[in-house]
């Protein structure tokens, strides 16, 4: 590839970038026209960084007399990957948490999101990859004065940042908790030891509450005693999120754990308008059978009162989800009778958790599983039940309920992708530290999933951030007049698609 002047009969010259293959001349790009010799002589200098950065290569202003192959190699200060500052870096900054002018807050959310591993390895990561030698006692020191201070201000930058995509409206917020284990054994005020999602119910634990907006953008957060039950946690962060940036009139949406009376009254208390994922076997008799009454077909769906309780009831049905209670009702059954056989179920296992409710004492030691109760559970396969005070549809409200997957996906992001656990920090300054890292790598998450989406590219975000660990830059001195030139290396058409992607 060259650059070539063009002269017109118009008297202006046009730049243009010339392809050479088979003997035959291409025009690849025209970068201008101008009659202004200033200008053409602008657009000659970009047509030779469009070429430099689609080659890929490294020029050097020596003359070739002066260059060796052993001087090039040996002038070679550094190869550092640059990928992740130039793509993740951009975002980052998008967003505004450049606002927190501080390097290191800067390095641990990159680095959580290119490669997310303990405090001690992340250091060993940055020199290894990015030549910057940090002690991991200074990353400490850090975590402690992010504790402190910035915690506030993630969670408002990021607020803020949701609410200009959202066109300045958010009117429906999605709520739910997860739990996050330790690698210890002893408790302590916070590290409890109680019901864990990870199925890690040994080891001490804290409860994370996140609140997100409609597609999944991260609002607000906190973390509570690992023993604290989960329905105690949401309205005390709906309060602080409604109180801290003036936010009235949204719809709360949680699932049915989120579900209890205590819950809905200080819901209905403040004034809130919401969406609860309903327990429909706990409703009254006669709210049960007007429900196994309704012989709803597949999609179908009603809306029922509540007199006694002041709020809607919703009820669907689906096929699939009939399939799916069934094949679930069924495996829980066959574990339940392998249990039987082997003399592990007790009188302590007759309760209301899980497939035990199936469960039964004949005599005063037989233990047994009752058919007439798994009868009665197969009225209910495929039905799903919503509670709701706001004044939208059935379908609309079986609509917003529906959007609880995208905080399901944040959890799921954040405890695979930027491995949030298990947590190996013993104090709480810097376990809450370690989640305000997570939740703003994961708020440059979802900004690199929504743009990626905008710029309609196939690209999913974690294939944007493998491409991105590839692209290097190499710092070469010039061995005839001892400076340095950096160059950042485009060598696959992925790279170079990613760059022209994001523009940078």
């Amino acid at each position: 590839m060259f650059v070539r002047k063009k002269s017109n009969k118009s008297g202006k010259i046009s730049v243009q970038i010339i392809d050479k293959s088979k003997g035959k001349y291409h025009v690849l790009k025209t970068i201008g026209c101008s009659s202004d010799i200033n200008l053409v002589e602008a657009y000659v200098i970009e047509a030779e960084k469009w070429i430099r950065n689609k080659i890929g290569t490294l020029e050097f202003d020596f003359d070739n007399s002066d260059l060796r192959i052993n001087d090039f190699f040996d002038g070679i200060e550094s190869l550092e990957n640059v990928g992740i500052e130039l793509l993740l870096g951009k975002l980052f900054d998008q967003i505004g948490f450049n606002r927190i002018r501080d390097n290191m807050f800067r390095l641990l959310v990159l680095s959580r999101l290119s490669h997310p591993v303990s405090k001690l390895k992340t250091t060993d990561y940055l020199f290894k990859y990015h030549n910057l030698s940090i002690d991991v006692q200074v990353v400490y020191r850090y975590l402690d004065k992010l504790y402190k201070s910035q915690k506030e201000i993630v969670q408002q930058i990021s607020f803020e940042h949701t609410l200009s995509i959202l066109d300045n409206s958010i009117s429906v917020v999605f709520y739910d908790v997860t739990t996050m284990y330790f690698e210890v054994e002893s408790e302590d005020d916070l590290r409890k030891t109680g019901f864990s999602k990870d199925g890690k119910h040994q080891n001490p634990q804290i409860v994370l509450g996140l609140l997100v907006s409609k597609n999944g953008y991260p609002l607000a957060y906190d973390i509570f005693e690992g023993n604290k039950y989960e329905g105690h946690t949401m309205i005390p962060i709906i309060n602080g999120f409604k109180e801290k940036y003036k936010i009235n009139n949204f719809i709360v949406v949680a699932d049915a754990g989120l579900l209890s009376n205590e819950n809905v009254i200080e819901l209905e208390k403040g004034g809130y308008e919401y969406i609860l994922g309903a327990r429909l076997k706990n409703e009254s008799d006669e709210v049960k059978k007007t429900i196994l009454s309704l012989n709803l077909k597949h999609g179908e769906s009603v809306q029922l009162k509540n007199s006694k309780k002041g709020y809607n009831i919703v009820v669907s049905y689906s096929d699939s989800r009939a399939k799916k209670d069934e094949y679930n009702r069924r495996r829980g059954i066959e574990k339940l009778q392998k249990q039987i056989i082997t003399g592990k179920l007790g009188k302590k296992n007759i309760n209301n958790r899980g497939y035990n409710k199936f469960l039964e004492m004949k005599g005063e030691v037989e233990i047994k599983i009752n058919d007439e109760k798994i009868e009665a559970d197969k009225k209910w396969d495929g039905l799903k039940g919503y509670i709701s005070n706001c004044k939208l549809n059935k379908d609309e409200i079986i609509a917003n309920y529906t959007h609880l997957w995208q905080i399901e996906k944040a959890f799921r992001v954040s405890k695979t992708d930027l491995k949030v656990r298990p947590i190996y920090h013993r104090v709480q300054r810097r376990i809450e530290a370690h989640i305000c890292i997570t939740f703003c790598a994961y708020k440059v998450y979802k900004e690199l999933e929504r743009q990626l989406t905008e710029k309609k590219s196939e690209l999913s975000p974690e294939k944007a951030i493998e491409i991105a660990k590839t692209i290097m830059s190499l710092k070469v001195r010039n061995p005839k007049t001892k400076e340095t030139i950096e160059k950042v290396l485009f060598l696959k058409n992925e790279q170079r698609n990613l760059a022209q992607l994001f523009n940078f």
